[in-house]
């Protein structure tokens, strides 16, 4: 909402030296956000006055352009000399003459200069220099009572004020018009408010154009009264196309101009019909299937049973609270006009502003709560303009339908404020401070009883009531106190597993990366997922952000790959990515939604405990995807592409930073690689799958090929956990080392082979790694030979040749015991 503050003075008496910054400050105390504090024409400058065209000579140049040599007079003694290209003024019309010394808008300086043959003694002004509007294309003409030559032309054209442009939040509807924050004002300043919802007349109830409310829930006022006789010719004067243009508007036409200013002015709504294009009764009823109707803007639209129209005996004629028809605008002919000033349901009108996709300024006020009360008011002020400023005559009487909803008082403790607020709040200052709002208050026995104003729809409990007095006494004496920190309490313990699993990651170089949890069918469709897949059965969000994601997610993978793939697709080939967070699985026979609850009393025990029934399983779940390199290449050797043994080790990462060993044996999961993809497990329990991501899920997402993926159930590896992991015994005793090579067949894992050789060797080992694989004719068909470094230490003792010797013979008889392993020579 832009805010001319020459107009907050027709009804608060500012202070004559007011700071408007002050003022905006003020407005963003009492809770009216600021956007924007303009400044209007303080870019122009210097001379810049009325002139009258005293004569003119049109003159042809050699470049083909025809310009004026025209003489005015500027109160001066004798004419200026003043070159202009426009044409569209004649002998002894007024226009606005910038003279030497002058700037205009966009910082043009204006000086005597030679051109087209003559010394231009000063600028005759468009609009646009004068920061009045975007026409250059012709000199701005007054009307022949604007002034006289050598008047200040600033003053005839109101070109200087200063503007508050208000982000008005949609509980304060009441903002969107200068009576309401002429309020604001009065109460920052602590002045006198002249309501000019008061001040004016409003229309009496009587014999009027016919009008019929069909559907009263939606529109509970209509007022309908008639002027005759009106000018159309009638121009709209300065002051009044200025304030509409100011509160960022264009101006249209007098009749036009009329009943957007008195919008702006009061916060309510009105239209305009031409009296002499309705055909029968104004009609407000619900739209009838295949109805059609062409509004302002010159669209042909659809209409749906659920649309509230404005309509006459030949069909449609408007949209209600959002825009009227082009059948019944007012016209360049129009000397007959309807004005109409109702009161539409928010909800109605918002819903059909958004289903044509036709925003309005009326709509943007109808939806937020306008003021049903003064419909009368509005209708007579725009009427009395009309014939003030076009001539005619307003009919006696008005056709008023339907009465405004009578508000509900409310009744609250008087120190109920102090006690929210923190801070002693008198009951005297309460009451005046509700009061200044608009309420009508009474006071007894320790008790406020308040009625909220007609325009204040967003009170309606006693805390919005103790809003308003701290807002009206000040945010800024509410003390500001930190709480203290209650004892013996701190992180659970599976807040702090959670952590310690994040930081694990975060230390291997994956970059943790929260994503929403919505996805989608198409989701299951790109994972490849079976229709009977487990993962498919997922809960459906009833309003959901996108309609493409309607479903929580049951696995983080759609939300890590997308997150991969946006990265892969801005250039970031090498990525590692890390999520914790919950999946959401609903349990068999569970509820799809929950059931809807009122607002007006607390649930049952019987409702609490359906709405817990309709709750998922939500389990934490931790995920990790990787493609390119995982160590880049250089001077010390060749680069190392991530592969599905990254997404294993990662895996194990997590567990082991909570104390918990788990093994992985080969298995078959989909968007895995059938052939690339281990089952984690901690003893018989199926933690989650780590492996190649599927060749053909790669492609489908845009993928790199070999790309890695792992997702773990978090919440049952938490389960798992000892909670204290115990930091390693070091020795100082000397190390014995053996390498091992045991041939076993192609599919035995090396995990297994690895477990063996753990069990087999005892409490000497110390460690066991890896360090080679080879498949070739020397291991012999469908055998792979796996090479183990083992390291014996005694925290005790150093231990003999025999001692380590004989270790390693356990592991490897054990390995042959247990996955047929044969020592290589």
């Amino acid at each position: 909402m832009r805010v001319p503050v020459s107009w907050l003075r027709d009804y608060v008496d500012l202070p004559a030296d007011l700071d408007a910054s002050d003022l905006a400050d003020r407005l963003t105390a009492l809770g009216l956000k600021l956007e924007a504090l303009d400044r209007v024409g303080s870019d122009v400058s210097g001379p810049i006055v009325v002139g009258a065209v005293v004569d003119f000579e049109e003159e042809t140049h050699s470049n083909g352009k025809t310009v004026r040599w025209c003489q005015v007079d500027v109160g001066e003694d004798a004419a200026r000399g003043v070159v202009c290209g426009a044409r569209n003024f004649e002998r002894k019309d007024l226009v606005v003459v910038a003279l030497p010394g002058a700037v205009l808008s966009g910082g043009l300086e204006i000086s005597a200069r030679k051109t087209y043959g003559h010394v231009s003694d000063g600028m005759i002004c468009s609009a646009r220099e004068l920061g009045l509007g975007d026409d250059h294309t012709a000199i701005l003409v007054l009307g022949a009572d604007e002034g006289a030559p050598g008047d200040a032309a600033t003053e005839v054209l109101h070109l200087r004020d200063h503007v508050i442009e208000l982000e008005v939040n949609p509980d304060r509807a009441y903002a969107l018009s200068i009576r309401g924050v002429a309020r604001e004002a009065a109460t920052a300043y602590g002045l006198e408010l002249r309501d000019p919802a008061l001040t004016f007349p409003a229309a009496k109830g009587g014999p009027g154009y016919p009008v019929r409310v069909e559907d009263p829930g939606a529109c509970d006022v209509f007022v309908a009264l008639e002027v005759s006789g009106f000018d159309p010719t009638s121009a709209t004067p300065r002051w009044l196309s200025r304030r509409v243009q100011l509160a960022g508007m264009r101006p249209i036409s007098l009749a036009v101009d009329v009943t957007n200013y008195v919008m702006l002015e009061l916060g309510t709504p009105i239209h305009g019909y031409d009296r002499g294009s309705l055909r029968g009764d104004i009609v407000v009823r619900r739209a009838q299937a295949g109805e059609r109707l062409t509004t302002l803007d010159g669209v042909d639209r659809e209409l749906i049973p659920e649309d509230l129209l404005i309509a006459d005996d030949r069909g449609p004629i408007g949209l209600a609270g959002v825009m009227g028809g082009a059948a019944t605008e007012l016209r360049k002919s129009t000397s007959d006009i309807v004005v109409e000033s109702a009161h539409f349901e928010p909800v109605v009108v918002a819903r059909g502003a958004r289903r044509h996709r036709l925003p309005s300024e009326a709509s943007r006020r109808f939806e937020r709560g306008v003021d049903a009360t003064i419909a009368q008011t509005a209708a007579r002020r725009v009427a009395d303009l009309l014939v003030q400023l076009g001539g005619g005559s307003v009919a006696e009487t008005a056709t008023v339908v339907g009465t405004p909803l009578p508000r509900e008082a409310i009744t609250i403790d008087a120190q109920l404020s102090s006690r929210v607020a923190g801070f002693v709040i008198a009951d005297a200052a309460a009451a005046h401070a509700l009061s200044l709002v608009g309420c009508d208050v009474t006071s007894a026995d320790g008790l406020l009883t308040c009625l909220p104003p007609p325009w204040r729809h967003d009170i309606g409990d006693p805390y919005d009531l103790v809003e308003e007095v701290v807002r009206i006494v000040g945010y800024d004496k509410v003390p500001s106190v930190l709480p203290a920190a209650p004892a013996g309490r701190g992180l659970t313990r599976g807040q702090r597993l959670r952590r310690r699993a994040g930081l694990a990651l975060a230390a291997a170089g994956y970059v943790e990366t929260p994503c929403p949890p919505f996805v989608g069918e198409r989701d299951w469709a790109q994972l490849g997922l079976a229709a009977d897949d487990a993962r498919r059965r997922a809960v459906r969000v009833l309003n959901p952000l996108s309609e493409e994601l309607p479903l929580l997610r049951t696995t983080l993978l759609p939300g890590l790959l997308r997150a991969l793939a946006r990265n892969v697709s801005r250039a970031q080939a090498d990525v590692a990515l890390f999520e914790i967070g919950s999946v959401f699985l609903p349990g068999p026979g569970q509820p799809h939604s929950a059931p809807s609850l009122g607002v007006d009393r607390a649930p049952t025990e019987a409702e609490i405990k359906q709405l817990e029934a309709a709750l998922p399983d939500q389990p934490l779940h931790l995920g990790v995807a990787l493609c390119g390199e995982r160590v880049p290449g250089s001077w010390w050797g060749p680069a190392q592409t991530g592969c599905w043994a990254d997404a294993v080790e990662a895996a194990r990462t997590a567990a082991r930073a909570l104390g918990v060993e788990v093994r992985v044996v080969a298995a078959e999961q989909l968007p895995w690689h059938p052939g690339r993809c281990a089952e984690v497990l901690v003893g018989e329990t199926t933690l989650g799958h780590a492996g190649e991501l599927h060749p053909r899920v790669c492609t489908v997402l845009g993928l790199p090929a070999r790309t890695a993926v792992a997702e773990l159930d978090l919440s049952a590896l938490i389960g798992h956990a000892l909670g204290l992991v115990r930091a390693p015994r070091l020795s100082t005793y000397p190390v014995g080392k053996e390498d091992v090579a045991l041939v076993v067949a192609a599919d035995v894992p090396a995990a297994e082979v690895e477990a063996a050789l753990r069990a087999g060797a005892g409490e000497l080992l110390e460690s066991v790694r890896l360090f080679d694989v080879y498949v070739g004719e020397q291991a012999g068909p469908g055998r792979k030979s796996l090479a183990y470094g083992l390291r014996f230490r005694a925290p005790d003792r150093t231990l003999t040749e025999a001692e380590i010797s004989g270790a390693r013979d356990r592991a490897v008889a054990e390995a042959t015991a247990r996955v047929g392993a044969v020592l290589r020579s």
